[in-house]
C-alpha cells in the first residue's frame, strides 16, 4: 500500500488543494480496444466543435489550474498544465497521440473531467509519495524524451525524487505493457468538494478496471 501526502509547501498556499488516487492490481495493458479509441475519437471530435465558438481558457478546469500554477509561482503559459495541451491540440485539429489502453485512457478522463492526471507504474515507485514542490536542481528524464528541470514546479516525489507532474511525467515510473499494478493521480480542481471528486473516482475505477480487468482502492488526499 502507497501513502500520499501534500507537503506544506503546497497546502500554504492553496488550503484546499486535494489529489485523488486510484490504486490498481492485476491490470493487463494492451493495446487498446476500438471501444476506447472509438470514444477518443467521438470525444475529440465534439470538444473540436465546441472549440470553435470557445477559448480554452473558458473551461473552468483549465481557468482554475492555470491560478493554480500562477498560486504556486509556477508561469502557465510557459509550463502548461498536461490537459490544458491537450484541450489546445484538439482546438488545432492535431490527433491526440494514441499509446496503449492505460494512457489511452488516462487522455480521455483528462479530457473529460477537464484536470491534469498522471498514471504510474507502482513497481517503479519506492516509498511513499509527497506531493511538493520541486526542489532546486531537481531534474528528470521525461516521458517527452527531454531532461525535465523540475525546480520549484509542482511533482509527486518518492524516495529516489521526483517522478510526475502535471506538466510531464518521468520515464522511470511510466506504465508500459509490463504493468500489472498502478498509481492513478487526478489533480483535481480546488474547488471540487469531497463527495463529488469521490464519485468522479469511482467512476473512473470502474471505467479503468472494465478495460484492464483487476481491481482498485480509490482516495481523495487532502492536507
Amino acid at each position: 500500500m502507497v501513502n500520499i501526502f501534500i507537503d506544506e509547501s503546497i497546502s500554504s498556499k492553496i488550503p484546499s488543494f486535494k489529489i485523488g488516487t486510484i490504486l490498481y492490481n492485476h491490470i493487463v495493458i494492451s493495446d487498446s480496444p476500438q471501444m476506447l479509441k472509438g470514444r477518443l475519437q467521438f470525444f475529440q471530435e465534439t470538444l473540436n466543435v465546441e472549440l470553435d465558438s470557445k477559448e480554452v481558457t473558458d473551461f473552468k478546469g483549465i481557468a482554475e489550474w492555470r491560478q493554480v500554477f500562477k498560486d504556486l509561482k509556477m508561469n502557465p503559459s510557459r509550463y502548461r498544465p498536461s490537459h490544458e495541451a491537450l484541450y489546445r491540440r484538439v482546438k488545432k485539429g492535431q490527433p491526440l497521440p494514441l499509446v496503449h489502453s492505460a494512457v489511452d485512457l488516462n487522455t480521455f478522463f483528462s479530457l473529460e473531467y477537464v484536470i491534469p492526471l498522471g498514471i504510474y507504474d507502482l513497481a517503479h515507485i519506492h516509498g511513499d509519495v509527497l506531493i511538493r514542490l520541486g526542489l532546486e536542481n531537481e531534474v528528470y528524464e521525461g516521458v517527452n524524451g527531454r531532461v525535465n528541470d523540475m525546480s520549484g514546479k509542482l511533482v509527486s516525489a518518492d524516495q529516489q525524487g521526483a517522478f510526475g507532474s502535471p506538466i510531464v511525467d518521468s520515464k522511470r515510473t511510466m506504465v508500459t505493457e509490463d504493468t500489472t499494478s498502478a498509481l492513478h493521480l487526478f489533480y483535481l480542481r480546488p474547488s471540487m468538494d469531497i463527495e463529488e471528486a469521490t464519485q468522479l473516482l469511482e467512476a473512473a475505477g470502474g471505467m479503468f478496471t472494465q478495460v484492464h480487468g483487476g481491481d482498485f482502492q480509490h482516495k481523495v488526499v487532502t492536507f
